[in-house]
């Protein structure tokens, strides 16, 4: 059905890659987590993968489609994304140890990495803020141009229907949103 992780990439060997270094007595992505019920060389990632397919194949089993019991199939992939779930939270935990691991041990990579998340949210909301006075700019012009145009009197030809004409063509076409 689908790949496995391991040979997707190229230029990367078939199977799990080496154990990264990690804490004495922490459980690492690719080994069993203590007391964590475990297929033997099996690790996080493989488990997350097996998981998914089992989710995914239970969606498209033949069984299914050939009409057993809806409770039943109802069941068995609830089952099915239920440990998806459980595993893919273990996944996380996983992540989170590491990330609270490297606030500890370098607490300088936290602070810069945080330090370049808000220059990037401070450039993006310049962006937004340039984008909104320029409309602002645009606008002002057009209520100025119309004011200008009201403020005229003395060049107004006489007659309803000739103020009427000139009064309609200095008005500016609508502009499209975007």
């Amino acid at each position: 059905m689908a790949a496995p992780l391991g040979g997707m990439f190229s230029g990367q060997a078939a199977g799990p890659p080496p154990p990264p270094p990690g804490l004495p007595g922490q459980a690492s992505l690719l080994q069993a987590a203590p007391g964590a019920p475990r297929i033997s060389n099996s690790t996080l990632v493989d488990e997350l993968e097996s998981s998914f397919e089992a989710c995914f194949a239970s969606l498209v089993s033949q069984d299914y489609v050939n009409g057993t019991d809806q409770e039943e199939i109802r069941t068995g992939v609830d089952q099915c994304i239920q440990k998806f779930l459980d595993i893919a939270r273990q996944t996380e935990c996983f992540f989170l140890q590491k990330r609270l691991q490297l606030s500890v041990q370098k607490p300088e990579q936290v602070i810069k990495e945080d330090v370049s998340e808000l220059r990037n949210e401070l450039q993006r909301k310049d962006t937004l803020v340039q984008k909104h006075l320029t409309k602002l700019r645009h606008w002002q012009q057009v209520l100025e141009d119309i004011n200008v145009q009201h403020k005229k009197p003395a060049d107004i030809p006489q007659g309803s229907l000739a103020y009427l004409e000139q009064a309609s063509a200095n008005i500016p076409a609508p502009m499209k949103q975007t």
